[in-house]
């Protein structure tokens, strides 16, 4: 009996191994063959497509069994139906039939069309009885103007007849000449220069922001901004303008530097960084774009040339609060102290189960279903005061991320050593903490997208100007896209903001340098002191003549 009994033992025991080897050989099939579809996609060269990182399976009755199950003390009661999905309206439909009317703002040129018959027998032949109008949208070239500034010179009245002097007519011909030179005392009368934003320069402040804008926010390099210039008719070379923008960084960057400190005092800050290249002798080096948000305040860019812990503590100096970002090791030095911490992004940790959908589409669908619950719940809440996200975080989100925990650790001890589902795991359980941190703080996020967006910023100008000049033109570019990356998170057209920021920022107090932020502009433009200044700067005036919208 004994030997029997053993020997079903020893059967049943190499029956698991059996099962268990199976089981791992089909997903060790599932990954081959999806790398090999993946492989053969890329010869195709038909990889490229939409990213985004959406679960489309059909978890609508599993998000309901979860939070049916987690929320009601009296589960067990028929499951309700499932909510249905909004129609999508079409595109014609949304918009309406016919096309948007045209800006009242834009210029208006008039052509009156006559009949032939008009024409030629005159109109007092004809009785108007109505029109029709269609409006036309044109474009002229871009209109560039140059303002000559004209400064006549007086002398007293009684200086002049006391010692008369040669004034000239427009043809360079003397009206009356002179007995003698006036006196050396004669005091000779004339306006004085307006204050250019670079002193002595070509350009003034209208011009100085195109240049800008249309660098940093539209992204174009300086040999094909050059070429844009020259077919308007003004040659301006990528020295002139690199030694304008350098002159121009130096005046508004204790404005950024105000921003910085600004933003330190933000509850949390959100950060990412992204490499870039830097011309060198023989080959480009890298180096790395740096990205801070403090949200609805500031958004901010900084460089350096590694991506280390040293480079963190430079971009991050006297920083403390909570940090979002990702689970990067360069930061965990800055957790250790307490001053500092780590909030995760529930949006990366989704990253590692989308990647592992080719091959345990199951487990991946699982883990999902349950992150797709908690950024359902964060939608529901987005403009909820703070105590009541931490409210509703506490009784939903909260039974959520238990449950998710709970299963991660039941996979993770089945799972295979180096497969995505098993990486995706490993993420979630060694940032356990961090992922649950929004719990704590109503104002916190459940994700870093709004880093990532900012980003986006110097990831697509670097695809058309491919690397940096040198460390001088990296700091040039994270000053000016600082600015006009806070002029997108206020909704503040950046052209009219940097030409304002010209005329005003070289005698703005320094104690009141913040006002000048875009966070702040217009609250700043609102005041008289504001509108003075403004309306005191002649060249203001001339970009205001025929764009009364860009005020």
């Amino acid at each position: 009996m004994e030997a029997t009994a053993h020997l079903e033992a020893v059967v049943a025991q190499q029956a698991a191994t059996i099962e268990k080897l199976s089981a791992e050989r089909e997903q060790f099939r599932r990954l081959y063959m999806d790398l090999l579809e993946r492989c053969e996609q890329l010869e195709r060269g038909i990889v490229a497509g939409k990213k985004a990182e959406r679960f489309k399976g059909n978890d609508a009755q599993l998000t309901l069994q979860m939070l049916e199950m987690l929320l009601d003390p009296e589960a067990g009661q028929p499951e309700p139906e499932p909510e249905p999905e909004p129609q999508k309206v079409r595109e014609h439909e949304r918009r309406g039939h016919g096309r948007a009317p045209l800006a009242e703002h834009l210029p208006r040129v008039e052509i009156v069309l006559l009949p032939p018959e008009v024409q030629q027998q005159g109109l007092d032949a004809f009785l108007r009885v109505g029109e029709e109008v269609r409006e036309v949208l044109e474009r002229r070239p871009a209109s560039m103007v140059v303002v000559r500034i004209v400064r006549p010179k007086f002398i007293e009245r009684a200086a002049a007849e006391a010692a008369p002097i040669v004034c000239t007519s427009p043809d360079g011909e003397a009206e009356r000449a002179c007995d003698e030179p006036p006196p050396p005392d004669t005091r000779f009368l004339i306006a004085e220069l307006p204050d250019l934003p670079i002193g002595r320069g070509l350009a003034g402040p209208g011009m100085l922001a195109d240049t800008i804008v249309r660098r940093w926010q539209d992204h174009m390099p300086l040999h094909r901004l050059s070429l844009m210039y020259a077919r308007d008719g003004v040659v301006l070379a990528r020295s002139t303008m690199c030694g304008w923008h350098e002159q121009l960084a130096d005046q508004v960057e204790p404005l950024v530097d105000a921003m910085l400190r600004d933003a330190f005092k933000a509850p949390y800050l959100c950060a990412d960084a992204t490499g870039v290249l830097v011309l060198a002798e023989e080959q480009c080096r890298k180096a790395h774009f740096w990205v801070l948000v403090a949200p609805e305040r500031h958004v901010l860019y900084r460089y350096t040339h590694r991506h280390d812990s040293a480079a963190v503590d430079r971009v991050l100096a006297g920083y403390k609060g909570y940090l979002v970002a990702d689970a990067a090791t360069v930061f965990d030095h800055l957790y250790k102290s307490g001053d500092v911490i780590e909030v995760a992004c529930w949006a990366h940790a989704r990253r590692y189960f989308f990647k592992a959908l080719g091959s345990e589409p199951e487990l991946a669908g699982q883990a999902l279903a349950r992150i797709k619950g908690l950024f359902r719940i964060e939608r529901s809440i987005k403009t909820a005061p703070r105590k009541k996200r931490e409210q509703v975080r506490r009784e939903q989100s909260g039974p959520i991320l238990d449950a998710f925990f709970q299963w991660c650790d039941e996979q993770a001890a089945v799972a295979l050593d180096g497969t995505p589902i098993a990486q995706a795991l490993g993420y979630a359980r060694n940032q356990r903490a961090a992922l649950r941190r929004f719990l704590d703080d109503g104002r916190l996020p459940i994700e870093n997208n709004i880093s990532e967006r900012n980003l986006r910023r110097e990831v697509l100008g670097r695809k058309n100007w491919l690397f940096l000049g040198s460390d001088e033109g990296a700091r040039v570019n994270t000053i000016f896209v600082s600015l006009l990356a806070s002029c997108q998170l206020h909704g503040i057209e950046p052209w009219a903001y940097l030409r304002d920021l010209f005329c005003l920022i070289q005698d703005w107090p320094a104690s009141r340098i913040l006002e000048l932020a875009p966070c702040f502009w217009k609250q700043t433009l609102q005041q008289p002191e504001t509108q003075q200044r403004l309306a005191a700067h002649v060249f203001r005036s001339v970009t205001l003549a025929d764009h009364p919208s860009a005020v």
